[in-house]
């Protein structure tokens, strides 16, 4: 029988650490944040360490997305692309920027080369960085594929702005606990 359905979940213990009234106004605490669901996701084994949130214009929660590639059995499940595919379904745009503006992406690491292109057509206005991509490649068992020479000159000339290293060090820390368990891959 031919598979015609992707059903794809968030662990149930995210509902406990997302409030969607909660405002998010500074750039580190929505990298913070996507920091934090990265650890959680890593301590309750319910994927690899990576978190990212989808905030809207009034710097309130769209989405939250965690890293689920092993659960599903699905290299798609990115932290990223979770959150990109949750806020779409909420707003019911394949493109979030068209009817809201600006959106932002807040995420732990620096997207690889899936969630790079995701985030091209996703709709994002501003993107938030806590590791980069070196930080994942040396800290853990990743390969993060590869991007262009100028992959920021790249999202700058199709209107994204891109913020780097916010709270890299714990970001960092994350990506070191796993990366000591050998790289579980959850």
């Amino acid at each position: 029988m031919l598979y015609a359905q992707v059903h794809l979940t968030l662990p149930a213990w995210i509902h406990d650490h997302v409030d969607l009234g909660r405002a998010y106004p500074g750039d580190a605490d929505k990298v913070a944040l996507a920091i934090e669901l990265s650890r959680l996701n890593v301590e309750a084994q319910t994927g690899g360490p990576f978190g990212a949130v989808v905030f809207g214009p009034d710097d309130r929660i769209i989405a939250a997305g965690v890293n689920r590639v092993v659960p599903h059995t699905t290299s798609l499940a990115h932290a990223e692309n979770m959150a990109y595919m949750l806020a779409q379904q909420r707003l019911q745009t394949p493109r979030l920027n068209d009817v809201l503006s600006p959106i932002t992406l807040a995420t732990s690491s620096q997207p690889c080369c899936q969630c790079y292109g995701a985030t091209i057509w996703a709709g994002i206005d501003r993107l938030l960085i806590g590791a980069s991509a070196q930080d994942v490649e040396e800290l853990t068992p990743f390969d993060e594929g590869p991007l262009p020479a100028d992959w920021i000159g790249e999202l700058n000339a199709r209107g994204i702005e891109v913020v780097r290293d916010i709270e890299r060090d714990a970001a960092r820390a994350v990506l070191r606990q796993y990366g000591e368990t050998n790289g579980a891959h959850y």
